[in-house]
């Protein structure tokens, strides 16, 4: 069965800071995917996420979400839209408490009683968020403002979730509750394009992979095979 394309990313340039940080990259999300684009510090990861979610402009090619063009289009669209993002670095609204940022993710949303019972779902998954939920976002750990950035997101009930180096600067444990959670809102049915530095972990819960190395697709796969694939293993499983 051939499934439906979400995401797709044609020939994608992109220029940060006056250098060309993405020289026509092409890639694709499946309907019912979890999709890891992986590679080193530097690569051209997170350009390519900020390009997709309208946050950079892009210099050439295209990126179509739903089998349209959107190109040009601003973050607040595309989340109306159902395509989501966990940005780098969290991004909480550091003076606003838990509560009110997993109700910011819902700020496109009128159905109030769908909107609690989403709050709930998420007090259930982040069970941590709960225990703190009138606390300030700025004054939580980097682990928990990871967890909040997630719930934040899923409030806006996306079709595709974008996640960007979800794991970094985490403890070991914070970082196996993270990813226990990325496989149980995949297994909930969203669509997933995960960026990471850390590749076996990334590949080990993915269906497909993507390697990204200076600004290029270098390789793709699918993802178990890609886990044992020497050169991958050498180049970032430390083989």
């Amino acid at each position: 069965m051939t499934r439906k394309i979400l995401l797709k990313v044609s020939n994608l340039k992109v220029s940060y800071g006056g250098i060309q940080a993405v020289k026509g990259v092409d890639f694709e999300v499946a309907e019912g995917e979890l999709v890891s684009l992986i590679g080193s510090n530097g690569a051209g990861k997170t350009t390519t996420m900020k390009a997709i979610t309208g946050t950079l402009p892009i210099n050439a090619g295209d990126i179509e979400y739903l089998g349209r063009s959107i190109r040009g289009q601003g973050p607040w669209d595309l989340v109306k839209q159902g395509l989501a993002m966990v940005p780098e670095g969290r991004g909480v609204f550091t003076r606003m408490t838990i509560l009110e940022n997993l109700q910011m993710g819902a700020y496109i949303r009128d159905d109030n009683a769908g909107i609690e019972a989403d709050i709930d779902k998420m007090f259930a998954i982040f069970p941590r968020l709960k225990e703190r939920r009138d606390q300030l976002a700025g004054t939580m750990s980097g682990g928990e403002q990871q967890m909040l950035a997630m719930g934040r997101a899923l409030m806006s009930r996306p079709k595709v979730l974008l996640m960007d180096e979800p794991s970094m600067g985490l403890s070991p444990i914070m970082v196996d509750k993270i990813f226990e959670v990325v496989q149980d809102v995949f297994a909930q049915g969203v669509t997933i394009l995960l960026v990471e530095q850390n590749a076996s972990r990334a590949l080990s819960i993915a269906n497909r992979g993507y390697v990204m190395e200076s600004g290029i697709i270098t390789m793709t796969g699918e993802a178990k095979q890609m886990l044992s694939d020497p050169r991958v293993r050498a180049a970032y499983l430390g083989e």
